[in-house]
């Protein structure tokens, strides 16, 4: 009798501790701030013939709120900007490119087994609002349009509450040139794709007073 009751008592513990572990996850990674910085890429085929920008280019700033609503997957509010120069054969000119998004995210790093333990992948995707405005003598080339978003982060948890990662992104411009076809006064606008290389931090917001 002692021994079976020694035995049901291990395993209450080992139900307990393992859905405390579950909750304390889900209270950690629940609300989430992300800040990242990098660089980016201003695909070619987004400027006037003529013109085009340096293949890389600093800065890229993202950020963003996270909230999910399972382990698995969650929303991200985010705010992004670029900064992107022409190449140095073309025209002089600089454009902010500041974007909104609001997206999917989703998680599958539970079904990849073979990751280890502190190393996650998440995707997200979704649509948003672009002010691409040019500087100097050009601003009066500015636009607003929409852009589609997709992209693949890599964590690292450093504690329960802290975690560095890797972002790549690709953003696809919903808009058109027409409006700036003479490369004068079409100098500096864009309304093509955005390749982004980041690397941030993640901090979580609930759960978890005491980690870390």
């Amino acid at each position: 009798m002692r021994y079976n009751f020694k035995q049901y008592l291990f395993l209450f513990g080992l139900v307990f501790i393992t859905f405390k572990s579950e909750a304390q996850f889900k209270d950690t990674a629940k609300w989430k701030a992300l800040f990242a910085v990098g660089v980016n890429y201003p695909t070619t085929d987004g400027f006037v013939n003529g013109s085009y920008a340096k293949s890389v280019n600093f800065p890229t700033i993202n950020l963003g709120i996270q909230h999910m609503l399972k382990r698995q997957y969650g929303v991200k509010l985010d705010f992004g900007f670029n900064r992107f120069k022409n190449a140095d054969d073309t025209p002089e000119f600089k454009i902010n490119y500041s974007r909104i998004n609001a997206q999917f995210v989703y998680d599958p790093s539970s079904y990849l087994t073979f990751l280890p333990m502190r190393l996650r992948t998440v995707v997200h995707a979704g649509p948003g609002i672009t002010f691409a405005k040019p500087l100097g003598t050009l601003t009066e080339n500015k636009q607003i349009f929409l852009n589609l978003l997709g992209g693949l982060e890599i964590h690292y948890a450093i504690n329960e509450k802290v975690s560095i990662y890797s972002d790549v992104a690709y953003l696809y411009g919903v808009t058109n040139l027409d409006d700036y076809n003479p490369a004068l006064t079409g100098l500096g606008a864009f309304n093509g794709s955005v390749f982004n290389l980041t690397f941030g931090v993640a901090v979580s917001l609930s759960g978890c007073r005491y980690c870390n």
